[in-house]
């Protein structure tokens, strides 16, 4: 059998950086293929070709076929890859992740299990909302008190700006018309915000699920980047697209959101963000991909080696 066509697969260093990426495409009623390294879409309007190793996630909508050579190129190029709801408002599932070191995740995990470690990342994100105040002595309670006021403060700042109507955060998961205008946008913005953070968590090799402020959830650790974000993308634009009330709102509020997340770099502030929650200021990025062998005396020895044990005179790998 000859072989397919298409480009060679390329080397993981090779690929541009999740935060080099496109911030994300949402698709829905179409057919995703492959010709060469382009992903394309089509529909009953016609096929769009986009290049693979430039998107960061893709959010599949109802309607979404996808072919098995447009995965094997999405998870060679490293694409996120999220299946959502209809208008995009419900989380499914993902793929995979770009990197295949486990680095930030050990630390993660290393940082949710330890209360007084755990404790210091929230205080970073509280921070990171509060930058000219100290919330170093702050307790939990304390900081979700001033947290909530802030929120409260956008959404009215936004309300008083726009005209529209505010009357607290109504809506329902699983039916989206059950909102007004204004929660139906929330909804929708807040949407590609959670598949962007969620993109990104998973490209840098992080869990989802291992949160800090929220918690017990398989997004956990989703929810706590998008909110560092919300006030200041997600709900001006909900309450400005719900005065313009176009016919089309949840199409609008995804653009809009696109369009901010390019002008305000919210995928490199994401990888940055993430980076200096979890690390040190002391602490790099890893250089070099490398597997080790767990050692409960001595932390991590090399993999790849057989080992001889003097003792009882055999071999251990």
């Amino acid at each position: 059998m000859s072989e397919l066509p298409g480009m060679i697969r390329p080397e993981l260093q090779a690929l541009p950086q999740v935060k080099d990426r496109i911030t994300f495409l949402y698709l829905e009623h179409c057919t995703l293929g492959r010709q060469d390294g382009a992903v394309t879409v089509t529909d009953d309007q016609g096929v769009v070709h986009i290049p693979a190793a430039a998107i960061s996630v893709l959010l599949l909508g109802p309607g979404t076929r996808v072919t098995h050579r447009a995965m094997e190129l999405m998870g060679d190029m490293g694409v996120g890859v999220v299946w959502v709801g209809e208008r995009g408002v419900r989380y499914y599932a993902h793929g995979r992740p770009l990197t295949t070191r486990s680095g930030l995740l050990l630390r993660q995990a290393e940082l949710v299990s330890n209360t007084r470690k755990h404790l210091a990342v929230v205080r970073k994100m509280y921070q990171m909302r509060f930058p000219e105040e100290d919330v170093s002595g702050l307790t939990m309670q304390q900081l979700r008190g001033r947290e909530g006021s802030r929120v409260r403060k956008a959404y009215q700042k936004a309300s008083r700006e726009t005209g529209v109507r505010w009357n607290g955060r109504l809506y329902r998961p699983d039916d989206f018309s059950a909102g007004d205008t204004v929660n139906q946008a929330l909804s929708a913005g807040h949407a590609c915000l959670y598949g962007l953070a969620h993109a990104v968590i998973v490209a840098l090799g992080c869990s989802p699920g291992l949160g800090f402020v929220h918690v017990g959830h398989a997004c956990s650790f989703v929810y706590d980047i998008a909110d560092l974000y919300k006030a200041e993308v997600t709900i001006p634009i909900a309450f400005q697209v719900a005065a313009e009330d176009p016919e089309d709102l949840p199409a609008v509020v995804r653009r809009r959101v696109r369009d901010a997340m390019v002008e305000h770099h919210i995928l490199e502030r994401m990888v940055h963000d993430i980076r200096s929650l979890l690390l040190s200021e002391e602490e790099q990025p890893e250089t070099e991909e490398t597997v080790c062998l767990w050692d409960n005396l001595l932390g991590t020895v090399a993999n790849g080696i057989q080992y001889f044990d003097s003792e009882g005179g055999g071999e251990r790998s």
